[in-house]
């Protein structure tokens, strides 16, 4: 048996890749991570791969209270999951973002988001051994890190290390605790500050101190330092590593509420120019469904998903990568542009059918459902 080719597979695969830039996504989940932080899943109508290097962000551009708002945040899902990409945001007293994002962003919801960039990643700096730090929501990039290396088997020697304000303030943490139980090469350690009333804590309390960091790794000298979180913590940590000696070119930080200028003004860049593309007229053609008595106005190049959505009509659809053939329909007249993964035979298409989620339309049509 052959090995297997990656290139072979994406070959096959007839997706798009993810390259930064602006991008409508949908929100496809909402979940409640604690009781102030969530984690919003993205993906796109159409296959498309988001890789990225574990500890890059996103930019979102969110229109509130009738202005454009730039705001960044670390991906804290793993581009070994490569379909959707997800960021944890924590709610804070005053954020005109985080709250807005709590309160409004739902399942089904479209943004834009410009990225992946950073060079606070994994990638670019390879090591058998590594000590991931973190504080708080500054957990987000240092997750994305120690997912990718449990999803793809990586033999990279992890510590995991993770301040928190108490135990009900620990995000992520029943997946913690799975990772640590079913791999030998990542080991676990979280830290409270304090225990609210009525809560058990059987963990490191206070906060992360020298004496604390020895128990915690005591090979840390030897280890990649990846730190992110709020800057005082990473301040103390910083501090700290630099009193016992460590080799600072082997520290990496992030602080999960900077951005830089320049991917700032990269943004707001794409924006400005989306919003010239959005003012352009659009080419409209027509779509009908006879069986339905339907003819409706449709924008060119929406698939045929998406326009009969416009039209009121749900098609169903299971995979959405022409792959599983549950988007079926006939196209009576009219051109198209279909581009499969191999969800459809031969004959079917020699008969005029199509699948819906992947065929895009190129002229008036009309289908039959």
């Amino acid at each position: 048996m052959s090995d297997f080719n990656t290139s072979d597979f994406m070959n096959l695969m007839k997706t798009q890749t993810w390259s930064n830039g602006r991008h409508l996504v949908r929100c496809a989940k909402v979940i409640p991570e604690t009781h102030d932080v969530t984690t919003f899943t993205f993906s796109m109508n159409e296959p498309v791969m988001f890789f990225f290097k574990p500890g890059q962000f996103v930019t979102l551009e969110l229109d509130i209270a009738e202005e454009r708002i730039m705001r960044s945040y670390t991906i804290s899902s793993s581009p070994s999951i490569p379909y959707s990409f997800s960021i944890t945001v924590k709610r804070v007293p005053g954020g005109v973002v985080s709250n807005w994002l709590h309160d409004n962003l739902k399942s089904g919801d479209q943004i834009a988001v410009h990225g992946p960039v950073g060079n606070f990643n994994c990638m670019d700096f390879p090591a058998e051994k590594v000590l991931l730090l973190s504080g708080g929501v500054g957990i987000t990039p240092v997750m994305s890190m120690a997912r990718w290396w449990f999803n793809t088997d990586s033999e990279v020697d992890m510590v995991f290390a993770h301040s928190a304000r108490s135990p009900k303030d620990i995000i992520y943490a029943k997946e913690l605790e799975y990772m640590a139980t079913r791999i030998d090469n990542f080991k676990m350690h979280l830290v409270c500050e304090k225990t609210n009333i009525g809560e058990s804590w059987g963990g490191y309390r206070g906060y992360i101190n020298l004496h604390m960091l020895n128990l915690i790794a005591p090979d840390f000298l030897e280890r990649e330092v990846f730190c992110c979180g709020p800057t005082p913590y990473m301040k103390a940590v910083k501090s700290l590593l630099q009193e016992a000696g460590f080799d600072m070119s082997h520290y990496h930080e992030e602080s999960f509420g900077s951005t830089p200028t320049k991917d700032v003004e990269r943004a707001e860049k794409h924006a400005d120019q989306a919003v010239l593309e959005e003012q352009k007229p659009k080419e409209m053609v027509l779509l009908r469904i006879p069986d339905l008595d339907i003819v409706k106005e449709v924008e060119m190049d929406l698939t045929l998903n998406e326009a009969a959505a416009e039209a009121g009509v749900n098609i169903s659809k299971a995979c959405g990568l022409g792959m599983c053939g549950a988007c079926r329909v006939k196209v009576l007249n009219g051109n198209f542009e279909m581009n499969h993964n191999g969800g459809i035979s031969e004959e079917e298409v020699s008969d005029g059918y199509v699948l819906s989620c992947c065929t895009r339309i190129k002229s008036d049509i009309e289908l039959e459902i």
